[in-house]
């Protein structure tokens, strides 16, 4: 695998920072905000000066029931190929549930969800792999998510789950040590048997990021500074193999410049300390993976099973649903006001005029329309019809001028082009309004 060197996580909110940013030998963007034909200039200046950029899915759901959406790989081929990237990667995850598989509503999490660690769903993620290896012009690798439920009677620790995915598949493999951190304070996960169990060989590079606790749960917020523990982690990868490449995710909360790279710093820290301990060799618990095992796939009976579970457990998430036998009730309260949160913290940015508009009310609003109304189109669709249930559930009369303000955002965003603002087209629909509301 090609040495990528030390990293860090494009995103626009830091593209200036990280354009005069020294040392930095990567960047990692997120697939799903690019536009091929219209890329960032920073992301193009970081191009023409040699700056790798890997591009960083979030939707595919190769641990979903579902087979890979082939427009969803098609998108993620073509900005590999605008990019001129080595590698794409995705998550070991599923992210929306249900529809004609198991007949039922097709519900979005809008989120990273855990796939069971079971046979059945690992012959699903396997044949999903394969089909996404297939599609895409450079290699592939993936990821390992932080989870704050697990599944009941599962048959494989995260190791040994990752083990035979890559010795069935040969994909690579994106180990995040703050969510190893993450499984371990929330499940009660060894970061170091998951090292053990894992096929170092297979790494293509590493995540590093902070989050926070509360009330005993560790939430990966990719927006607080990264934690000793979650160094520490990276110290004991390094003693154990040279990684390719070391990157620090930040999604919120962006600190100044100074901080930033002082975070970039205790990263290298980390490695060199564990490079040392190592006396510089790069040594594997296991046998490499081969990337030949057998894989029959998984038929459609199993298919089916593995969408009904996943159905079930995201239904109790984002649609208030009874919680599946085996769950923690509990965790599962604690999974899905996270969820509710993220969706209104997302929509406030896809959709940023909305906190404007309704000013302190538009998170108490949205949290309480989200109960029971799951997304089910993106997070765009989620904010119209947020917009559209606000306008109909709103008492009649009260704060007209908020009402018209949502109105007119709405009816701007709705159609397929958006309206236009010629003069003489602006005055007939204020005309209209005004022969309306006599």
């Amino acid at each position: 695998m090609a040495r990528l060197g030390t990293g860090i996580g494009w995103r626009p909110e830091i593209a200036d920072v990280v354009d005069g940013m020294p040392g930095i030998d990567w960047v990692e963007a997120v697939s799903e905000n690019l536009c091929p034909g219209h890329l960032p200039a920073s992301l193009l200046r970081l191009r023409e000066r040699g700056v790798t950029v890997v591009p960083h899915g979030v939707s595919l759901g190769l641990g979903g029931a579902d087979r890979p959406d082939a427009g969803r790989l098609a998108a993620l081929a073509e900005r590999a190929e605008a990019l001129g990237s080595p590698l794409v990667t995705e998550h070991i995850a599923f992210v929306r549930a249900g529809g004609s598989l198991t007949a039922t509503a097709l519900l979005e999490a809008g989120h990273l969800l855990p796939v069971p660690r079971t046979r059945d769903a690992l012959d699903v993620l396997c044949e999903n792999v394969r089909i996404a290896q297939d599609a895409l012009p450079v290699p592939l690798a993936v990821e390992n998510i932080a989870a704050l439920v697990s599944w009941p009677d599962e048959e494989l620790t995260e190791g040994q789950f990752l083990y035979e995915l890559a010795d069935r598949t040969g994909v690579r493999l994106l180990i995040d040590v703050a969510n190893l951190h993450t499984n371990h304070v929330n499940l009660g996960e060894d970061p170091a048997r998951a090292l053990d169990e894992l096929p170092l060989e297979a790494i293509a590079y590493v995540h590093v990021a902070g989050g926070f606790e509360r009330d005993g749960v560790w939430h990966d917020s990719h927006a607080h500074p990264v934690p000793r523990p979650v160094l520490d982690i990276l110290t004991d990868l390094a003693s154990r193999v040279a990684p390719p490449g070391v990157l620090l995710e930040r999604d919120e909360n962006f600190p100044d410049g100074e901080e930033l790279r002082g975070e970039v710093e205790a990263i290298r820290v980390a490695v060199e300390k564990g490079r040392a301990a190592a006396g510089g060799s790069a040594a594997s618990a296991r046998t490499s993976p081969t990337g030949t095992g057998a894989d029959s796939g998984a038929d459609d009976a199993v298919r089916q099973r593995l969408g009904l579970e996943q159905a079930a457990l995201l239904s109790a998430l984002v649609a208030g649903t009874p919680v599946p036998e085996g769950f923690d009730g509990e965790r599962l309260g604690v999974q899905a006001r996270a969820l509710a949160g993220k969706r209104a913290d997302v929509v406030g940015k896809v959709a940023p005029e909305l906190p404007v508009i309704l000013g302190a009310r538009y998170r108490p609003a949205f949290l309480a329309y989200a109960q029971g109304r799951p997304m089910t189109g993106g997070y765009r669709r989620d904010a119209l019809d947020f917009v559209a249930h606000v306008l109909r559930n709103a008492p009649g009369g009260e704060e007209p001028g908020v009402r018209r303000e949502l109105r007119e955002w709405w009816l701007e965003r709705s159609g397929p082009v958006p309206r236009s603002t010629r003069p003489g087209v602006r005055l007939a629909r204020a005309t209209r309004r005004v022969l309306l509301r006599r």
